[in-house]
C-alpha cells in the first residue's frame, strides 16, 4: 500500500506543529503539507497531490467549512477530516454539509487519528465516540420516527456497516452480494430514515437503537 498524502490546515502553530511530530510517528503516511492558511493550502493543491486533508473547523481566515467546500470542488476525491475543540454542534452540521467526511475532537488519540485516516482514505466516515454522544444527545436533526420492522433483516445488517464506517466495497465483500446491491440497499436505507447523508443517518440510528456509541 503506497503511503497516505497527508495536509494538516490549522492556524494554531503549536498545536499544528504537535499533530504533524504525532503523524510522523505512525507508518504509511507522508505529511507533504501544514500551514496556518486556508488559502495557502488551496494553492498548493493545485499542483501537489494530496490524499487526506485534517482541517481545522474555525479558522480566521478561511474558515474550515469553507476551505472544506472549496476542497471538494477542486478536488472530489480529497478526504477531508475536521478537528476541532468546539462542542457547538452547528459546526459539525455545517462541515457535513460541506463535504468532511471525518470528525474528530482534538484530544483524540493518535492510534484514533490513524483509524480515522484509513476508514475515511478508503472511502469511509468516521465519527469519535465523543462527538457521537453529543449529536445523539441534542435534537441537531429532525427527524421522522418509522417503526423498526420498516427495515428489513438485510437493511439492518447494512445499516450497522455504514454507520461502523464501511464503504459500500467492503460491505459488497464482507456480505458476499454485489456492489450494486448494497447501493440499492443503502438508497432504499437513506430514504426510510429520510436523511440526506452519513451523518444523519448515524444519528438516526442511534436514536432508534439500530447502532450504539460506547
Amino acid at each position: 500500500m503506497k503511503p497516505i498524502k497527508i495536509a494538516v490546515v490549522d492556524d494554531h502553530h503549536i498545536f499544528r506543529e504537535g499533530l504533524r511530530l504525532v503523524l510522523q510517528q505512525i507508518n504509511n503516511l507522508d505529511i507533504v503539507y501544514d500551514t496556518h492558511s486556508g488559502n495557502d493550502f488551496l494553492a498548493y493543491i493545485q499542483k501537489h497531490p494530496v490524499d487526506v486533508a485534517i482541517v481545522d473547523i474555525l479558522m480566521p481566515e478561511l474558515t474550515g467549512v469553507e476551505l472544506t467546500q472549496k476542497l471538494i470542488k477542486l478536488n472530489p476525491s480529497m478526504k477531508v477530516i475536521a478537528l476541532t475543540m468546539f462542542s457547538d454542534l452547528e459546526h459539525y452540521s455545517q462541515m457535513m454539509t460541506a463535504g468532511a467526511s471525518g470528525f474528530l475532537v482534538k484530544s483524540a488519540s493518535k492510534e484514533e487519528l490513524y483509524q480515522a485516516i484509513k476508514i475515511v482514505y478508503k472511502g469511509g466516515n468516521y465519527f469519535s465516540q465523543e462527538i457521537l454522544k453529543k449529536l445523539a444527545t441534542q435534537s441537531v436533526y429532525k427527524q421522522k420516527l418509522i417503526q423498526r420492522s420498516h427495515l428489513t433483516p438485510r437493511e439492518k445488517e447494512i445499516l450497522k456497516l455504514l454507520c461502523s464506517g464501511k464503504t459500500t466495497s467492503e460491505i459488497s465483500e464482507q456480505l458476499f452480494i454485489s456492489f450494486k446491491t448494497v447501493e440499492t440497499h443503502r438508497t432504499n436505507i437513506f430514504k426510510k430514515a429520510d436523511v440526506h447523508n452519513i451523518a444523519e443517518l448515524i444519528i438516526w440510528a442511534i436514536k432508534h437503537h439500530y447502532f450504539s456509541v460506547k
